[in-house]
């Protein structure tokens, strides 16, 4: 499998873990789709983790706490440094 198909699959798995909003199915497609896309454009945690908060807020109206956007924005990063350094 190739790397990128890899990476892009651990984010997945890892934005499905994270379920902010605590919805029993985790109707969160769109979310991820769009929080992936921001993983590839922004390298700064801050920056990402309010790019995520932006995303869910539109579509649910919440606001997610900073503190938690930050967190899965560093544990994305990870991912996507990992990434990197295997190629």
């Amino acid at each position: 499998m190739r790397n990128e198909v890899q990476t892009n699959l651990q984010f997945v798995d890892l934005l499905n873990q994270w379920d902010p909003l605590h919805l029993v199915n985790g109707d969160y497609e769109t979310e991820i789709a769009d929080t992936i896309q921001a993983v590839y454009e922004l390298d700064e945690p801050k920056m990402l983790a309010e790019r995520i908060q932006a995303i869910y807020e539109f579509s649910f109206e919440k606001v997610i706490p900073m503190q938690a956007c930050l967190q899965v924005a560093k544990e994305l990063l990870v991912i996507k440094a990992n990434q990197s350094c295997s190629l």
